[in-house]
């Protein structure tokens, strides 16, 4: 952003201008930024807090979006490292807390990516609102290739259009900057299984323990609503659907839809539950995604658990029928 500001110079009344620019943003401001975050409530993207977020992407401790603001996400993300890491669990980003991170993962936040002819040849839709509408799609696919983009490297649109100013985000063979979620420790964690999964209501966010009790993930969750409450206690996995259909049943009573009859929404990462739907032991609860990754961790669900598409995804990956499911206060 730049601000353009007037002054008046002397006596003879002549006008200049002043460009405030705010931090730079490219590859090696952002593969290179160090701490301290200017973090507060500026509306800018901040180098840093792009690179923590990733690198908290990368450690499993999710942000959700990665849009290099300040937020209550990364704040949970960064309270859950610390805990994991027996550092003050305060939710700062402070030196220690960057050291850790840095220690961890040494590979660059950033990297170039070329667009593949297979990312854009779609195809592509129109998403209306209404769910009405939406059961009349063949398919809820994405709703343009800069969609698909920002969801497959866990990243905001606005953040991806900062980073490739000027540069075309629709064509096969374009490079273009991207957050490299894909950490070198990556391999070893696809064989890890979750023995337990904590949905905390009170914190929004979901934990992923070991057989032994250790944090192996933690994402961000909206986890139901005064109207539709989560359940409480302790439940199961029944199974994992991926690209999942989704029923509409006229008892849930869903704010804005008239309907009285039942009707199917056909899958796609814009369903309503949607890239992956894992099914709880409690009837019509489950832990699912969202066609709004932006909003999850800050705005209500309808009863589930709502996480981004790609953490869902992993989290499937890493559960089996019979994983225990405990919701917490």
């Amino acid at each position: 952003m730049k601000i353009v500001a007037y002054a008046v110079l002397g006596l003879v009344g002549l006008t200049g201008s002043v460009l405030a620019e705010g931090p730079k943003l490219d590859l090696d401001s952002v593969n290179g930024a160090t701490w301290p975050a200017k973090g507060g409530k500026s509306k800018e993207i901040d180098p840093v807090l792009v690179k923590a977020q990733v690198l908290l992407d990368r450690a499993r401790f999710s942000p959700g979006v990665i849009d290099g603001h300040d937020g209550d996400n990364l704040k949970n993300a960064i309270k859950a490292f610390e805990k994991a890491h027996d550092l003050k669990p305060d939710g700062a980003l402070d030196e220690a807390v960057w050291a850790k991170l840095n220690e961890i993962s040494a590979n660059p936040v950033l990297v170039e990516y070329k667009i593949a002819a297979e990312d854009v040849k779609g195809p592509f839709f129109e998403i209306p609102d209404k769910m009405e509408d939406q059961a009349k799609l063949d398919r809820l696919g994405y709703s343009g290739l800069e969609e698909l983009l920002a969801e497959k490297f866990h990243m905001d649109v606005d953040l991806l259009k900062a980073l490739n100013s000027g540069k075309p985000l629709d064509k096969a063979g374009s490079s273009i900057l991207v957050a490299n979620v894909a950490g070198e420790a990556d391999q070893a964690k696809k064989k890890e299984k979750v023995a337990k999964i904590e949905i905390v209501k009170s914190e929004h966010v979901l934990r992923a323990l070991d057989k032994d009790g250790k944090v192996i993930a933690v994402y961000p969750a909206s986890i139901g609503s005064d109207e539709k409450p989560a359940p409480d206690g302790n439940h199961t996995v029944r199974a994992v659907a991926a690209n999942p259909s989704y029923t509409y049943n006229p008892d849930y009573a869903f704010k804005g839809v008239k309907a009285k009859e039942k009707f199917e929404i056909k899958p796609g990462p814009n369903n309503p539950v949607g890239s992956t739907w894992i099914d709880l032991s409690v009837e019509t609860f489950g832990i699912h995604g969202t066609p709004a990754p932006e909003k999850v961790g800050k705005a209500y669900s309808q009863g589930c658990v709502r996480l981004t598409n790609w953490d869902v995804e992993e989290l499937s990956k890493m559960v089996e029928k019979g994983t225990p499911v405990a919701f917490m206060e």
